[in-house]
């Protein structure tokens, strides 16, 4: 695993004379757990260099080529050898024109300046292609995040690729009974950063206030403005740590920079040394303190009155200095556990494996499936409801999304199926709710091109999909069903196993029984004494409808009544078969209480592992359930749990055989039902899709051992 960061190539990587981009790269770096995967790639040819793994990229400019894509160019040569997991590139936008689309790695663009003023960023389309190509985007203050979304659309404010991250110092012990009477300004000695309103303010302030003392740290040889006096000491460029030293014996720190900075060091670095810090009210300035004098009006005039101010009350400047260190909280610390947190899922928790799912324990879950809403409870009881039920009972919080219901009640003449609608009330849910995951269940009409805006814009969203319907032989349309959203989805569920499905390889899919629920499966037949029917059975086709399909033909038909002729003396209760109607909701339950067993039979030739959910019904409500062993759940039952059975006569023998010996059917039905909702019920399954999508499998389930 390997994580690169790639400076301006114009950065200066060194204590000698390093800029806020270096120091914060520096600083980041030798804190973060990823410090021994990190390389930083430079182009600063200085003997001493900080002390983190360092590449430097030397290149020489060519004609009519410019430094930045020569520069990048032999990164990407570089990188070829040694491919990255991410990619974090500081304070240069137009680098990512120069990427292929064939890299691999997650892109992280962090912005240390005004997103628009900077190459290839200051136009609307620049940063939506900005937004598209990078996996996360950081800012260094809320202001210069608010410039980059300046004529966006709203869709893009609350995207999780976007995120604030500050500069940040060290916090360190402080002593306000040793500070000096100094005032300083640290920064480019320029108007921009009003050097000249300091200056002008602070010379009156020296020949008021004789026993204080200013220092200027800071240089610019292209503007020369001259300040002298007794107590005034220009100290030129200083050494990083230096500066930090100063900060601690110095008392008022003044920022009165007129340029809308993007946040501005001195005054972070200030408040963390307990200074009382006066800053102009620009850009990301504010950010930076949470205790100090901001002066709104910035002029001369105010510049002065506000050091005035510190000086003549000491009891306010002392206030603000203790605050000041109290509320700091730009910490490396808290910082460097930001940008980790990002790379811990960015690289799918990889070398240092991060138990997500652990760690955040109550999640938000988004379920998107058929809850039958407007079956006024016809098909309350259905597997996403199980399913449902066992994301609540893991205490997480759950958002229902109906996908079929919403369709039939947003269809017009613009939108004659409500997909469009649909899939615009879906993302703007997730705009809303932002779930940590997204669970789809046969939700065939959210389009891909939703999954992929949903992805776009919150890349940390897990999404992963359950699927029913079995995916063979006469059924492989069900298979393009399941097939079309996994580009979209982190994991992939089915109730059948998928070695016997040629699904792809690379995409993961897992098996998860039909899961029997305790708020569903009430029943427990088997102590039932009052059985007037031996067999129940019962076929389902016309769900939606609620009646048999005229001319519909379910080949079950035929087996069933086969079974009815060549096992004589046993009374079978039949649903969904003969023209007898099948039966839904509390009916059913009322049915399957007055019969001893059930016959668990699916649609089409057994295969390994499938399963209807009529499985969940019966051995969940304590019937004594038969089976074709070519489903290879023995895998899972044993004989005296499941009834098993190889062809229509040892089936037609086994019902002949229980059905006179009630004590030995009683014991395997209890067994069954206990054994059900031991390993297969629907907390568990809810568990096993959570930490499956989250990567996070240490528990051992009886269907994946």
């Amino acid at each position: 695993m390997k994580i690169s960061i790639l400076l301006p190539y114009k950065e200066n990587f060194s204590p000698t004379y390093a800029g806020a981009v270096s120091l914060f790269v520096k600083d980041t770096t030798l804190r973060s757990k990823y410090k021994k995967v990190i390389t930083v790639f430079g182009h600063t040819e200085y003997k001493k260099i900080f002390n983190v793994n360092y590449v430097n990229i030397p290149f020489g400019k060519k004609i009519l080529q410019s430094g930045s894509k020569n520069y990048v160019s032999k990164f990407l040569n570089i990188e070829e050898q040694n491919p990255s997991n991410i990619i974090e590139i500081h304070n240069r936008p137009n680098y990512l024109e120069y990427l292929p689309k064939t890299l691999k790695a997650k892109i992280v663009l962090y912005f240390h300046n005004d997103p628009l003023t900077m190459i290839s960023s200051k136009t609307k389309n620049q940063r939506i292609n900005i937004f598209k190509k990078s996996y996360k985007i950081i800012f260094n203050s809320e202001w210069s995040k608010k410039r980059f979304l300046n004529g966006l659309n709203k869709v893009y404010y609350k995207s999780e690729k976007l995120i604030v991250i500050y500069q940040s110092t060290n916090k360190v012990k402080i002593n306000l009974n040793k500070k000096k009477n100094w005032i300083i300004f640290v920064g480019k000695l320029n108007r921009a950063k009003g050097y000249d309103l300091f200056g002008k303010a602070v010379l009156k302030i020296l020949n008021k206030f004789p026993n204080w003392k200013a220092i200027a740290i800071g240089d610019e040889p292209r503007e020369k403005l001259i300040f002298a006096h007794k107590n005034l000491k220009k100290l030129g460029f200083l050494k990083h740590e230096k500066v930090l030293d100063i900060f601690t014996k110095t008392s008022i720190a003044v920022a009165c920079s007129r340029w809308n900075e993007p946040l501005g060091r001195t005054g972070l670095e200030a408040s963390s040394r307990g200074c009382a810090v006066i800053i102009s009210n620009r850009g990301g300035l504010p950010e930076t303190i949470t205790n100090g004098i901001i002066i709104k009006r910035l002029n001369e005039l105010n510049v002065y009155n506000s050091i005035k101010k510190l000086i003549e009350n000491s009891k306010y400047r002392r206030i603000l200095q203790k605050l000041s260190i109290k509320n700091f909280m730009h910490t490396h610390k808290n910082i460097v556990n930001k940008i980790d947190l990002y790379r811990n899922i960015a690289i799918d928790y990889g070398l240092f494996k991060i138990n997500f799912y652990k760690k955040k324990e109550k999640l938000k879950i988004l379920h998107v499936t058929n809850f039958n809403e407007r079956h006024d409870g016809r098909l309350f009881f259905n597997t996403g409801r199980r399913i449902n039920n066992g994301f609540i009972r893991l205490n997480h919080s759950v958002l229902e999304f109906s996908d079929r219901d919403i369709v039939s009640y947003y269809r017009s003449i613009n939108d004659p199926s409500g997909s469009n609608k649909l899939n615009e009330k879906l993302f703007n849910t997730v705009y809303n709710y932002v779930p940590d995951i997204i669970v789809l269940g046969h939700a065939d009409l959210i389009k891909k091109e939703t999954l992929h805006k949903i992805k776009l814009n919150f890349p940390d969203i897990k999404i992963c999909q359950w699927f029913l319907d079995r995916m063979d032989g006469p059924w492989q349309i069900n298979k393009e069903r399941f097939l079309d959203k996994i580009d979209y989805t982190d994991s992939n569920f089915c109730t059948t196993s998928p070695e016997v499905l040629n699904l792809p390889k690379d995409k993961k899919i897992k098996y998860i029984p039909n899961p029997a629920d305790e708020s569903f499966e009430r029943l427990n037949v088997y102590s039932n004494n009052n059985s007037i029917n031996d067999v129940f059975f019962a076929l389902s086709h016309g769900v939606h409808r609620g009646v048999l399909k005229k001319g519909k033909f379910d080949g079950r038909e035929s087996f069933i009544n086969k079974l009815i002729n060549i096992t004589p003396n046993v009374k079978f209760d039949l649903y969904g078969i003969n023209k007898i109607q099948p039966i839904w909701a509390d009916s059913f339950y009322k049915v399957i209480e007055k019969s001893k067993m059930g016959l668990n039979l699916s649609q089409g030739k057994p295969i390994k592992y499938y399963s209807s959910d009529r499985i969940t019904q019966l051995v969940g409500n304590g019937l004594l359930t038969f089976i074709d062993e070519k489903t290879e759940f023995s895998d899972f039952f044993n004989k005296d749990e499941l009834i098993f059975y190889n062809s229509i006569s040892d089936l037609s023998e086994k019902i002949i055989k229980y059905s006179l010996d009630d004590k030995k059917r009683i014991k395997v039905a209890k067994k069954g039902k206990c054994k059900y909702f031991k390993y297969f019920n629907s907390s568990l399954v809810a568990k096993y899709i959570i930490s499956t999508t989250f990567g996070n499998t240490k528990i051992k389930y009886l269907w994946d051992e």
